[in-house]
């Protein structure tokens, strides 16, 4: 049936008491009968049906009649939506209808006529009379639910519709673990009810990484039966060894494995099907084009049937497919472990300079290489000041991050042998950056700060195109650094560069950063400005290593792409 009139849910209750004078009913009825309650749920059965559903009376009164037992041709449970009961139940007339599948009780699939309608069960309730008939001979009828859903049998177009949902989900990350997951959803339970993935890792060594198995509506974890495998035998024959080479897929069961052992594979195969109870398994090679990744177990202990040579082509190609996406995800994460040691050793330490406390960090791009074009950096000078820099060139790969070693290497050479002010530093670099970097365009500010002889300390900078820095006293009074401002590096047009000065209040911060910090999906820029003025003058009283933190926690939205640079400076408070 299609579920409760009411509420359009399952019902679960328990098996229910017919009365006596239903049930006699139902059995003067000559072909299979049963009556359902408002809520689609079965409270009268008679032998009939019990002998040509293969159910009896206990295993049918109380379950929702929709969900016990109607499913598609594939033995799949049918959505209440495709249900031909369904509208003529909830609209309380009767109505017949024919090739519709029944799931009997001992696994098998029947294909039926039916006929339903409105049935009175006393006082002033209603029910259902169902009433089945097999169409054609049981057994030309009767495919098995199980069989009907395995690769073998799946039509053309179902086995194209699997591999295109492979390959959409699988390529569509480049988290290996993702993927991993993603396949285990795939193939369990459509294909089999338990799925093994051993896969080679890049030291050569096997690692059974996933053991699961369909359980309800989700899958289990078997973590005991994880971890660390035994090399690959270059002589064995036995299945997974072949597949773990790549030589081919095969069928296996527990028998496959009882002979004495030629491997320590062979051992831990053994084990598997011992504790699994595994009864058929089919395991295939995960390769990409160039290498053997591992190898794809897929095993039924429940499911009656077991696979046979004609499931292997499915099963490969799902493998062959998997193989690809683990590959790309796998030169990922080694680009971003490059990356990241790359970006390591670009990112300065911050110097020790008397009286000044100085923190940076840095964020990489969440779906980036781990790397971008976002720097920060601060040395001495030789004439005794500070020089503090953040910037931006264009890009998130190793070739942003590149330039923006080459542009942040020629700035620390500029500022340390010409004492000039930071614009004519700057215009030096601007003249440069064409011709000998690969730097396409940039944004930077340069700053340098120096003691006076009273003791205060003056910041001077200027800006080629980046986001003003901002200064917040230690009383939480927070602006903007608007002046020196001029266009990016990288635009071949030479107009002449300013230079700004500020003395930096005892006890202040300057926080200097690179739009990420800001910049948000779907908000303006001066909304970005505005939470980080905000917040950054709520953290004024904050230890300068909290206030860092804390605002890139509060202020980088989540929908952010983009890595982000910070740089923050406190200046000593009064004595």
């Amino acid at each position: 049936m299609a579920g409760s009139k009411d509420t359009g849910t399952a019902g679960t209750g328990s098996p229910a008491t017919p009365a006596t004078g239903l049930t006699r009913a139902l059995e003067a009825v000559g072909t299979a009968a049963y009556v359902v309650d408002e809520e689609g749920r079965i409270i009268a059965v008679n032998a009939h049906a019990e002998q040509l559903l293969a159910r009896t009376a206990e295993s049918l009164l109380g379950r929702d009649a929709h969900d016990l037992l109607h499913r598609d041709a594939h033995g799949h449970p049918l959505s209440r939506s495709r249900c031909g009961m369904r509208r003529p139940f909830h609209a309380g007339r009767t109505a017949q209808g024919e090739g519709e599948y029944f799931e009997c009780g001992d696994g098998t699939l029947l294909l039926v006529s039916w006929l339903i309608t409105p049935y009175g069960i006393g006082g002033e309730e209603s029910g259902t009379l169902v009433l089945v008939h097999a169409q054609g001979p049981p057994e030309a009828g009767r495919p098995t639910a199980t069989a009907a859903a395995t690769a073998g049998t799946l039509t053309e177009l179902e086995r194209l519709a699997l591999l295109a949902e492979t390959t959409t989900r699988l390529t569509s990350t480049l988290d290996v673990e993702e993927a991993l997951r993603r396949l285990v959803a795939l193939v369990v339970p459509r294909l089999a009810d338990w799925a093994v993935i051993d896969l080679i890792t890049e030291r050569d060594e096997v690692w059974r990484t996933a053991v699961v198995h369909a359980e309800g509506d989700g899958v289990v974890h078997r973590e005991d039966l994880q971890g660390p495998m035994p090399p690959v035998p270059e002589d064995s024959q036995m299945p997974l060894s072949r597949a773990l080479r790549g030589v081919a897929s095969a069928l296996a069961g527990p028998q496959t494995y009882q002979p004495e052992p030629d491997s320590g594979i062979a051992v831990e195969q053994r084990r598997l099907f011992e504790a699994t109870g595994i009864r058929s398994a089919a395991i295939a090679p995960i390769r990409s084009t160039r290498e053997v990744l591992g190898a794809l177990t897929l095993g039924r202990a429940k499911e009656p049937a077991d696979f046979t040579p004609d499931d292997l082509p499915l099963i490969e190609d799902i493998a062959r497919r998997a193989g690809l996406a683990l590959d790309n995800a796998r030169l990922y994460q080694r680009q971003r472990k490059v990356a990241e040691t790359m970006q390591n050793h670009l990112l300065p330490q911050m110097p020790r300079v008397p009286g000044l406390q100085m923190t940076a960090r840095y964020l990489p791009a969440p779906d980036a290489s781990q790397v971008g074009g976002d720097w920060y950096d601060a040395f001495s000078l030789s004439d005794g000041a500070t020089a503090l820099a953040v910037g931006d060139v264009v890009g998130h790969d190793l070739e942003a991050a590149a330039g923006m070693a080459q542009l942040r290497n020629m700035l620390r050479a500029y500022a340390w042998a010409h004492q000039e002010p930071p614009s004519r530093i700057v215009e030096r670099l601007d003249e440069a950056v064409m011709h000998i970097t690969d730097v396409t365009m940039a944004t930077m500010i340069f700053a340098r700060v120096e003691e006076r002889p009273d003791g205060h300390r003056a910041l001077t900078w200027t800006n080629a195109g980046h986001p003003p820095p901002l200064l917040i006293s230690h009383d939480g009074l927070a602006h903007y650094l608007t002046d020196g401002h001029g266009i990016l590096l990288g635009t071949g047009v030479r107009t002449p560069r300013t230079d700004a000065t500020v003395l930096l209040p005892p006890g202040s911060t300057l926080l200097l950063y690179t739009d990420g910090l800001i910049e948000a999906p779907g908000h303006t820029l001066d909304e970005g400005l505005d939470r980080l003025l905000r917040h950054a003058a709520a953290l004024a009283h904050r230890p300068l290593t909290s206030f860092t933190d804390q605002l890139l926690r509060r202020v980088r939205q989540a929908a952010n792409d983009d890595d982000v640079a910070l740089l923050t400076v406190r200046v000593p408070s009064a004595t």
